[in-house]
């Protein structure tokens, strides 16, 4: 269990006062959930619906010599096969920039696989059938003739001089001179600041390890799923479970050679995604299938298809060199990641470089990253990508450089910790932030202060991330009683419809009652980025509150038509608009100004589309106890508090299922979670008996500490908050179980057999 004294603490370094903020008021889609009526992805159903299933590839390196679909098209009840000669070829160099760099070339050749597949379970055809049994018989019928390839699986493997070249046209992006020749390193990416050599050559003490993470999933329980439909003019419709219906609208778009005002997209509920369903997988084949069949078709994964083909995180590698003065001052910082793409370009190694030393006013760092392909599913996002691994070694090495010094972890991080001011390795200067808040809470936690017992150890780790904001539209409408629709375009996962309610119910002066949150489809509100970079409680949420007070000057216009004064004579008090100058007007609710509406100019509304700058950093501060059995090997984790700076939390209750979710995920990443492949590149463990996610019974109560140092680029103080709690707890349960059985613990996850050769000297 926790510590009553931390659940739900909050210190709070604004001193502002709100009405609506920061109330844990009830869900509004949360009865519907809880009863089972909420519609998610695999729920939609339309008139003449068929099902589909799709032929994947056992093999995980392998040239499709011919593919025969006969048998499956004699079968009763088929209407359609595709293969990937039924999608437009895409140029290899077009690409789309935003939250990160899309290559369209890549995901469609991800999608369905074309003249090679390259992981175990690479699309290869889907068949479209008026049973989900017919289709999957189908599936079997058709004849795929490979020509096995001998598959590269690690990168270090995939590096080796005579590795086979997954990509013929993958020249090694980021080195000088340009290579001109192939190769499975597609990037280099480097980050600086000072002189790292001058930094080592002040330093007192100097550690230096390499540390390996493996490839993890984001373990969501709600498989992809999707339908789609054509109409008759060529419309395309699409109802699916996703982070982001503009993202899916535009990438069927491509991949299906359609024009964009042909597509449109209604989102479902979504059933987790943490990263990994900014994506498409099944959309563009269901769109294809339906337009052959002429008939909407449903696509449904199967946790076997999850886990295969689906992008889960980026298996690494990270050596890092820290050195310090013998006060501990942290001098310098080395760090050289090598991170697993799959098999397409684009693991977050970048990310994993900008934010590894982040946490620290470090003079002098130096950060190299390589991405590799490998045959394995490419990487997908995975809340923070890139950074639990390079935190995952820094915060270790931080650890040991602890113990060569003599002295306190915490203490080490505190005289070393990012305030405002410090210089980033990525390149900007920090501006308000609440990190050396977090250590300070940690400091005076009673966790830290509590004793420990034999075979018990204490780890704490920091983390780091970005934030970002981007474009994001909202539109606020105020119906004929007075009651308020606020409609936005980014799909709800941790509670957002919630708060864009509180946020817009602040601004109206209104009980949060009284509003009513939709996410609307692609057609119904302007285009928002997706669900993704801890972005949209920040940047959607300006946009309500911008939206909101579009309304509020809409509804003073009103008042001042209704009495006859001069707009300036008007002030929104309390939700209601109040006569300045005259005593003559009683003040007027929303409902009355709404009432008569029709006659001082028809319907009330306001609508803001913005670029949302200004996004907050997030920190955060773990503190984790475990106790080690050393005749197995297993990990008990006894006790876990996760501290972070959170800005101002909209909705307490949901900011620390945030923290409690990111330290969850990350426990499961150090303790348990791996990807097993074969020899020959199969996955061996394709369901959550094999591949093992924490659950309940494996887990304390995650204390949680809201640290609000209020950012200034928004107008509550918001900062993202959904990445940031998966940073810090790779590395603090390796600190934790490092000093529980006295050896440093460098390679996760610690699962019983490999802590048990780490304990016996192995």
């Amino acid at each position: 269990m926790g510590n009553e004294e931390n659940v739900g603490k909050i210190i709070d370094y604004s001193g502002r006062q709100f009405k609506q903020i920061g109330t844990r008021v009830v869900r509004p889609d949360g009865v519907e959930k809880v009863t089972g009526k909420a519609n998610f992805g695999a729920d939609f159903k339309a008139n003449g619906m068929i099902y589909a299933r799709t032929v994947r590839s056992p093999h995980a390196h392998a040239k499709i010599k011919k593919i025969n679909v006969d048998k499956a098209l004699k079968l009763k009840g088929v209407k359609a096969v595709v293969t990937g000669a039924d999608f437009p070829e895409i140029d290899v160099n077009d690409k789309a920039v935003g939250e990160v760099v899309v290559s369209y070339y890549d995901m469609a050749h991800n999608t369905i696989a074309r003249d090679k597949v390259y992981y175990d379970g690479h699309v290869v055809a889907a068949v479209a059938a008026t049973s989900a049994d017919i289709a999957e018989q189908a599936a079997r019928l058709i004849e795929v003739e490979y020509e096995v390839l001998k598959p590269v699986m690690t990168a270090e493997a995939a590096l080796k001089k005579n590795a086979p070249v997954l990509h013929k046209h993958l020249f090694t992006q980021g080195v000088e001179p340009k290579p001109d020749k192939p190769s499975n390193l597609a990037a280099r990416s480097q980050f600086k600041l000072g002189d790292i050599e001058a930094g080592f050559g002040q330093a007192d003490v100097v550690v230096e390890r390499t540390y390996t993470t493996q490839t993890v999933h984001q373990g969501y329980i709600e498989p992809h799923a999707c339908v789609a439909s054509i109409t008759a003019d060529g419309m395309v419709n699409v109802w699916c479970s996703s982070q982001g219906q503009f993202m899916v609208r535009a990438y069927v778009a491509k991949i299906c050679g359609i024009e964009i005002s042909k597509v449109k997209v209604t989102p479902a509920e979504i059933g987790g995604g943490f990263g990994g369903k900014t994506v498409i997988y099944l959309e563009p084949l269901a769109v294809a299938l339906a337009k052959k069949a002429g008939r909407p078709v449903k696509m449904v994964m199967t946790r076997d298809e999850v886990l295969r083909a689906t992008g889960p995180t980026s298996g690494g590698s990270a050596r890092v060199k820290l050195g310090a003065k013998r006060d501990g001052t942290i001098v310098a910082g080395d760090m050289e990641l090598t991170y697993e793409a799959g098999a397409y370009p684009g693991s977050p190694v970048m990310l994993g470089c900008m934010t590894g030393f982040a946490p620290y006013d470090i003079k002098n760092i130096n950060a190299v990253g390589w991405d590799v392909v490998v045959n394995r599913p490419k990487a997908a996002a995975y809340r923070a990508p890139g950074a639990p691994v390079a935190a995952f070694a820094v915060e270790s090495a931080v650890d040991e450089l602890a113990e060569q010094l003599g002295m306190d972890p915490l203490e080490l991080r505190l005289k070393n910790a990012a305030v405002e001011g410090t210089q980033a390795p990525y390149g900007v200067k920090f501006g308000p932030i609440g990190y050396k808040e977090t250590l300070e809470a940690a400091k005076n936690s009673p966790q830290w202060k509590a004793p420990l017992g034999p075979n018990q150890g204490r780890g704490i780790a920091s983390g780091f991330w970005f934030n970002i904001g981007g474009t994001s539209s909202a539109e606020v409408m105020v119906n004929e009683d007075g009651t308020v629709i606020v409609a936005t375009g980014n799909p709800d996962i941790g509670g957002s419809r919630a708060s864009m309610a509180l946020m817009a119910a602040e601004v109206l002066g209104i009980p949060y009652e009284r509003i009513k949150p939709l996410v609307a489809d692609t057609e119904s509100v302007p285009y928002s980025m997706l669900t993704g970079g801890s972005r949209v409680t920040f940047a959607t949420g300006k946009a309500v509150i911008e939206a909101a007070q579009d309304a509020v000057n809409d509804l003073r216009r009103r008042a001042a038509k209704i009495w006859d004064v001069d707009l300036e004579q008007v002030e929104w008090q309390d939700g209601q608009a109040v006569c300045i100058e005259s005593d003559k007007h009683k003040p007027l609710t929303i409902a009355n100004i709404a009432a008569k509406a029709d006659k001082t100019g028809g319907a009330i509304s306001g609508k803001a589309n913005i670029n949302a700058t200004g996004a907050g950093p997030g920190f955060g501060t773990h503190i984790c106890d475990v106790e080690v059995d050393p005749e197995t090997g297993h990990v008990t984790v006894l006790r876990y508090t996760a501290i972070q700076d959170v800005g101002k939390a909209i909705h307490p209750s949901y900011v620390e299922g945030q923290l409690q979710g990111g330290a969850v995920q990350g426990i499961g990443w150090a303790l348990n979670e791996e990807y097993v492949y074969s020899d020959d590149g199969r996955l061996l463990n394709t369901g959550f008996l094999d591949y093992r996610i924490p659950v309940a019974s494996d887990l304390p109560m995650i204390d949680t500490v809201l640290v609000e140092v209020p950012n200034p680029g928004h107008p509550f103080g918001v900062r993202g908050v959904g990445e940031t709690p998966i940073v810090p707890p790779l590395a603090a349960v390796a600190n934790a179980v490092s000093h529980a059985i006295g050896k440093r613990c460098a390679d996760l996850p610690l699962s019983p057999v490999r802590l048990l050769s780490i304990i016996d000297g192995k």
